[in-house]
């Protein structure tokens, strides 16, 4: 008999009520004491390993405990990203690690269900820290707001005799070892009710799809069929899937049935694997543990199979399962986009062919409701937060309008359940229209102006916007305005990007902040990163880099996944012309449809993008640059664009908008601008400080930062070289100097005195 010793870790809940938990498993009980925790556990997995000869797999020789307090900004974790809350706090976090059986070390956090092997035990803290706060940031304010319900806990130890080489029966086949494989790769499914609880506030429900959660139960328990769910995004294929495992649980147990229930990610399966073979035995190990414990397999992202593996689908992990599917030796359920199944078909159909097809449509609108109102009733019930009906309805007509390629009630749901979690944070018991919006607009970016029908477009305010940010450029100001307008009416097509641009003229006259001056009027309300993706197409000139660009399928490519991130935003792609041209056809759907699908079926949205691009074309062929004739600029600038790109890409673009050449009174406003910035600096305000500069300096300036062939674009290497390198060591100086006016002059070299 070999004895296995467990790290138990107990926290008070109140004098006569203690938690604990296996480290690294699902076992938790709660008890009046830690004694009595100790015997009703040991007790349970004694039964656990005579009857199933099942026990919990440890690693950790000798364990030990630490409690941490790391400062975090909850955030809510959404597709689209991550939104921060308003404040930083300190979050408790209970860390268990030590040195392990294989002669490297692991931590785990029990409360956060998560863990991570380190190498050299200097390291634990910086590590078991870095580790925690990654862990935390894509945790809700409500799932962090639950660490905090726990207090200070105690670490003991569980003890479990088992014997490795004892026959064991499971129905005819004689059972010698533990699921360690499966353990290790897949999570048991349903979880716990305290496991549940650490990983959403909200229920699995799968309210308004009773029928086809029947459906998948019957399939699955009397023909033990395979079973895709194939439906868009938000139609609710996880939530179908987990309630017909729970209500196969609960029949089985009340059957006396043996069936199991296995969730697992495609890539943990290949993890690891460094040799030939290697993952192929990985997965025999695996089919072989699921036979034993008549278990059924649900892989999320079940097209990836087809990714990992070998060089292609043909000997991916999809390809090694298909026989032991088609033998019947393996069971397994997964769900699918019909994109991603059409992809499938193409590339490996005899894996597809194992497999029942249950197709999932979006629910009509007073169903949609139906569902909304349960949940309200829910989070009034079990969080004493009140949904109003308004609401609700508000929230229903900025997803349909602003989300079309996500489908009811998923986007519905995971909003309303963003919301939830904020007012909990803010500790507010009612969710009102006014709080939808506000946390639309912290979620996109979007100003109210655009989500509110009562708040009119002030005209006059928005082009004196956009003029004090992009100088000399009326015709880029009206277009921009143009955008706006038509996005504030709902006139923009919703399957389409919010508009497509093209950007020529010469160098240095405002492409570049005129596209930064729209991301920020759009999206720049509320996002924790710029709204602006910028790609300098210049890096993308050879063919072999558009994978680079838009990914292979496996792997995610460099614009892909910056709008994934981001996907309210303007794509900058700069210098589009250097581009190969197989990436003007990758992206004629991009400008077209709004979409990028891979090879494996997968899509990336962009119709909540502006595209810009920006070219130099016909440049070169000016013969005045900067201060010279506009005459014939945008017949040059348009037939160079004529010529060089093909028609059907001209076509998709919604607008060329030309710039012109820079003056002199251009130049001046753009140096005003760029000291009206410096002015701004921290270094100055925190200290009470107020630049002012002579006529002459911003004569010197105008000078030296305009160049006929860049445009203004040396202005800010002037601004830099001509004042604040020397302003900077001016103030070391007179370092005591506040609240103070500091005259900058030009006279033969630059003159800095106290005012």
């Amino acid at each position: 008999m070999e004895k296995l010793n467990y790290p138990f870790v107990c926290y008070p809940l109140s004098d006569s009520a203690w938690l604990g938990m296996i480290v690294g498993s699902e076992y938790q009980v709660v008890d009046k004491d830690i004694k009595s925790l100790k015997n009703t556990l040991t007790d349970y997995l004694h039964k656990q390993y005579k009857k199933h000869d099942e026990y919990p797999y440890t690693t950790i020789l000798e364990p030990k405990i630490k409690m941490m307090e790391v400062r975090v900004r909850p955030t809510y974790q959404e597709e689209g990203g991550r939104f921060p809350s308003p404040e930083m706090i300190k979050v408790p976090v209970t860390a268990i690690y030590g040195e392990n059986d294989s002669g490297y070390y692991e931590c785990y956090f029990p409360m956060l269900n998560e863990s991570f092997y380190y190498y050299d035990p200097k390291q634990f803290s910086p590590l078991a820290t870095h580790f925690a706060k990654t862990v935390l940031n894509r945790l809700t304010p409500g799932q962090i707001n639950r660490l905090f319900l726990y207090k200070e806990p105690v670490l003991e130890t569980i003890s479990l005799k088992v014997n490795y080489d004892r026959d064991f029966n499971w129905g005819n086949n004689a059972y010698q070892r533990s699921l360690e494989n499966l353990s290790k790769l897949a999570e048991k499914f349903p979880h716990s009710k305290a496991e549940k609880k650490r990983i959403s506030l909200f229920p699995e429900a799968a309210w308004e799809l009773e029928d086809t959660v029947k459906d998948v139960a019957d399939k699955i328990l009397t023909e033990r069929s395979n079973i895709l769910i194939v439906g868009d995004s938000g139609t609710g294929k996880s939530a179908v899937l987990k309630q017909a495992f729970k209500k196969l649980t609960t029949h089985l147990k009340k059957s006396g049935g043996n069936m199991t229930f296995w969730r697992i990610m495609p890539q943990r399966i290949t993890a690891g694997s460094k040799y030939l073979g290697e993952w192929e035995q990985k997965c025999e190990q695996l089919i072989q543990e699921l036979q034993h414990a008549a278990g059924l397999l649900w892989v999320e992202d079940i097209s990836r199979l087809m990714m990992i593996g070998g060089s292609g689908p043909e000997d991916s992990v999809a390809a090694f399962f298909s026989a032991f599917l088609r033998d019947g030796d393996l069971h397994m359920v997964g769900e699918v986009t019909p994109s991603q199944l059409d992809s499938m078909r193409r590339m490996l159909p005899g894996f597809v062919e194992n497999f029942r097809i249950i197709n999932l449509k979006e629910l009509p609108e007073a169903k949609i409701f139906g569902i909304l109102d349960k949940f309200s009733e829910f989070a009034t019930r079990n969080l004493k937060i009140n949904i109003q009906r308004a609401a609700m309805e508000v929230a229903y007509r900025l997803l349909l309008r602003y989300h079309p390629y996500e489908k009811f009630p998923g986007k519905a749901v995971r909003f309303l359940s963003t919301c939830v979690s904020t007012a909990r944070v803010l500790e507010k018991d009612t969710i009102g229209k006014n709080d939808v919006i506000e946390e639309f607009s912290r979620k996109t970016g979007l100003p109210e102006m655009f989500l509110r029908d009562d708040l009119k477009l002030d005209t006059e305010e928005l082009e004196t916007w956009f003029k004090s940010k992009v100088i000399g450029q009326p015709i880029a100001v009206r277009k921009m305005m143009d955008v706006v307008k038509i996005y504030k009416t709902g006139l923009n097509n919703p399957y389409k990007p919010i508009s497509t641009m093209l950007f020529a003229g010469p160098t240095g006259v405002g492409k570049t902040a005129s596209a930064k001056a729209l991301a920020d009027y759009f999206f720049g309300k509320g996002q924790t990163k710029a709204p602006l993706i910028r790609l300098d197409m210049s890096e993308f000139r050879h063919p072999g880099q558009i994978l680079r660009l838009i990914g292979d399928g496996r792997e995610v490519g460099k614009l892909v996944k910056e709008v994934r991130e981001r996907p309210f935003s303007v794509l900058l792609l700069d210098e589009v012309e250097k581009a190969d041209p197989s990436i003007f056809d990758a992206l004629l759907t991009v400008l077209d449809e709004g979409r990028l699908v891979d090879a494996y079926g997968r899509i990336t949205h962009f119709r909540n993008t502006i595209i810009i691009m920006t070219s130099n074309l016909g440049a070169s062929n000016q013969k005045a640059l900067g201060f010279g004739s506009r005459e014939d600029e945008s017949v040059r600038y348009e037939s160079a664009i004529g010529k060089f790109f093909r028609p059907e890409f001209v076509n998709r673009i919604d607008g060329i908008v030309m710039f012109r050449s820079l003056d002199a009174k251009d130049v001046r406003k753009i140096t005003l601008k760029e000291l009206k910035d410096l002015q701004e600096r921290e270094g100055f305000t925190k200290r009470g400080l107020k630049p002012e500069f002579t006529d002459r300096m911003i004569d010197h300036l105008q000078e030296t930062g305009f160049d006929e062939k860049y445009g203004a674009r040396p202005l800010q290497r002037a601004i830099e070289n001509e004042i604040t390198a020397p302003l900077a060591e001016w103030l070391l100086l007179h370092k005591n100097l506040k609240n103070a006016t500091i005259l900058i002059d030009y006279d033969n070299g630059l003159k800095i005195s106290k005012k």
